[in-house]
């Protein structure tokens, strides 16, 4: 299926007339310096803008002017308070309250604090879409939306009826992860229509399809194990134990570097996230918005724009905050091997093998 960006905003989105889409960008400053694929995300961001801007009377929407604000330089940290829109300086939170729907094609990922914004204004849909690149436009950006949405479906369920999951990677190490707490699987399905309320998932990312879930965070967790992790020409080893990263071996700069991180931020050793992703047209390129939709992937670090407990709070600093997703679908250097859920009476259902998903 071609790319069509009219499509996709309608699949996505179903825009109704009063709609008010705000198209988001951040800016290089100070010591964040520019490379080519931010240049060439802007661009695409501007592209989108132009072309949104001429089909936008096919639904009676309304689009702002492109809006741009200072880089955070990391994942999932708050947003500036000002931002610009059309020249004028105005602040994010004013332009969010007065936004039925905000895409966000970004260096740095503002997925956390714009999923915190959708939870207290009860009309904004969010789209987080960073380090998107023009190349996802013929890959999980063209995808079926509504056979996204259907594998979400089937997924779903198997969460949450599960006791835990055991993930069993390609390098022989295994982990438990315990979601015996019940906080529900999140479907990322690319539906983002009007009208589901605010207790509803009006959030996600672009290109969408997967489900998550938070572990049980709890001091009595169960989950458990060993996760390897791939830095660069390294494999490092996480040791877990009740959701925490409590060691990292190996001896090589990134296995010491990882191991001295958690030793320091203390917020860092959570595991946040357990999820698979269910988008058929997503590829592993090595960018993980793609990737991360293609397969098995976990997360650490931050936790509560996804319904857990570890907040920009429970960090030493502002920039120390952080959620880091690992991905292991087939074409990563580690996949996972086999991802079996596990149900209260001890049965089990596979529904990975050899990095692929059979539902």
């Amino acid at each position: 299926m071609a790319f069509d960006l009219e499509k996709l905003i309608f699949d996505v989105f179903a825009p109704q007339e009063g709609d008010v889409l705000t198209l988001m960008v951040d800016l290089p400053h100070d010591d964040i310096p520019d490379m080519v694929e931010w240049q060439e995300r802007r661009e695409m961001a501007e592209d989108w803008h132009r072309r949104m801007a001429g089909f936008a009377k096919n639904f009676a929407l309304s689009i702002n002017p492109l809006v741009t604000y200072e880089a955070t330089g990391g994942h999932a940290r708050d947003l500036p308070e000002f931002c610009l829109s059309g020249g004028r300086r105005v602040r994010l939170e004013d332009l969010a309250r007065d936004s039925t729907i905000i895409i966000s094609m970004t260096q740095f990922s503002a997925s956390a604090p714009l999923m915190v914004l959708t939870k207290k204004y009860a009309n904004l849909r969010v789209a987080s879409m960073p380090l998107v690149s023009r190349a996802m436009q013929e890959t999980g950006l063209s995808a079926d939306y509504h056979g996204i949405a259907e594998n979400c479906a089937r997924l779903a369920p198997l969460f949450d009826r599960s006791e835990g999951v055991e993930v069993l990677f390609s390098t022989g190490h295994t982990c438990y992860f315990d979601i015996s707490d019940r906080k529900g699987a999140v479907q990322d399905n690319g539906r983002l229509h009007p009208g589901a309320g605010k207790d509803s998932v009006r959030w996600g990312n672009l290109p969408s399809g997967e489900v998550f879930v938070v572990p049980n965070e709890s001091p009595e967790s169960k989950t458990r194990g060993e996760i390897p992790v791939s830095c660069g020409s390294e494999t490092a080893v996480f040791v877990v134990h009740k959701n925490q990263v409590t060691d990292v071996r190996g001896e090589g700069p990134a296995a010491v570097a990882k191991r001295r991180e958690f030793r320091e931020e203390k917020a860092l050793r959570n595991i946040a996230e357990v999820a698979i992703g269910c988008n058929e047209k997503a590829v592993v390129s090595g960018n993980p918005l793609e990737d991360e939709k293609a397969g098995f992937h976990w997360a650490y670090g931050r936790s509560d724009f996804l319904g857990g407990m570890v907040s920009p709070a429970d960090f030493s600093t502002p920039g120390k905050v952080e959620h880091h997703d690992s991905v292991y679908a087939r074409g990563n250097p580690i996949v996972c091997q086999r991802f079996d859920f596990i149900f209260p009476d001890g049965s089990r259902k596979t529904v990975i093998e050899d990095g692929v998903l059979s539902l």
